[in-house]
């Protein structure tokens, strides 16, 4: 006759939210069953459930993509809801967004009770407004000079668009390096020197224009390139964009051209090559006139003629997914 298994027993979590443990073990909350069979459930649902537009509502959700799939060096100061993010003592540190920190912390929470949120990370619960969230939360309980370690975060917890204010601009700043890392990047000797060096070394020059929005000038080692993030929507803005390439429209001036796009967070990301020559200030008027011609096309829509199916089909076939 087969043995009766033992229950699982474990000291319940009474206090806080249940942590990951795993598969198999006893869940925390004192159940008696596995991980997987009781909290472990809702874990695993909020892992599958990919949200597709994670940073839809949020101001600037072009520019939270670009920051997060394309450019390698920006900063951005967010206004939380002081409401929401109280502190004991009643105020709030001040919150930079920056796209990515060293070891691709989550975040970190500076000498002087100022947090850095790191946009560039590692994510696990299919929905990355909630990870950044959750992070964001953690370093407010953080000791001053320590990272934020990676976690997943409660299927219920918040996300950024509880968090911050809504009405506040996002206005992103590039740099050409990683200096934002340290309160005094000129006192940086030693390994410390050496790894800001180093990270320094393999940045791609990265520009913000400023005649259309979400658009992003760069220098790779063999040609330029536009990668404009667009919040249209997708099916619209492809038959947009192969109405105009199909009549000869879809570049940015002579020597540039229209070669495919990106998908990242449910939003479409037109790839222009440019002449080496090209620069963001060359650009400018370009992409303005490329913006009237975009809106232009999408307002009269209409049904694709043979060449303009042809078009669509070739920049669908150079399309890659990012995210």
């Amino acid at each position: 006759m087969a043995k009766k298994k033992a229950p699982l027993t474990t000291t319940p979590v009474t206090d806080g939210p249940v942590p990951v443990v795993g598969a198999r073990e006893a869940c925390p909350c004192g159940s008696g069953r596995r991980y997987k069979a009781c909290h472990g459930r809702a874990a695993a649902h909020a892992v599958a459930e990919l949200v597709q537009r994670p940073f839809e509502g949020l101001p600037g959700e072009g520019d939270w993509v670009a920051l997060r799939e394309l450019v390698p060096a920006a900063t951005v100061p967010l206004t939380v809801n002081a409401e929401t993010l109280a502190t004991a003592e009643g105020d709030v540190p001040s919150v930079t967004l920056v796209t990515v920190l060293p070891m691709a912390w989550p975040a970190m929470r500076r000498q002087d009770g100022s947090i850095m949120l790191g946009l560039q990370t590692q994510t696990s619960s299919g929905d990355l407004s909630r990870d950044l969230a959750d992070a964001l939360v953690q370093a407010l309980a953080t000791e001053p000079g320590s990272p934020v370690p990676p976690r997943r975060p409660a299927p219920e917890g918040p996300r950024l668009q509880q968090l911050l204010d809504l009405d506040a601009p996002f206005e992103p700043t590039v740099h050409t390096g990683f200096e934002y890392w340290l309160e005094d990047a000129s006192a940086a000797t030693g390994e410390v020197a050496a790894s800001l060096e180093q990270a320094n070394a393999a940045v791609i020059p990265t520009e913000k224009l400023e005649s259309v929005p979400q658009a992003y000038w760069c220098a790779a080692p063999d040609r330029n390139h536009l990668r404009w993030v667009m919040l249209h929507e997708e099916e619209a803005l492809l038959d947009a964009l192969a109405k105009l390439a199909a009549s000869g429209e879809a570049s940015l001036g002579e020597g540039t051209k229209l070669v495919g796009s990106f998908r990242a967070h449910g939003l479409v990301v037109p790839v222009w090559d440019l002449p080496q020559s090209m620069t963001p200030a060359d650009c400018e008027k370009p992409a303005a006139a490329f913006a009237e011609r975009l809106a232009a096309t999408l307002e009269r829509g209409g049904a694709l003629s043979v060449e303009e199916r042809k078009a669509r089909a070739g920049l669908v076939n150079r399309q890659v997914t990012l995210s």
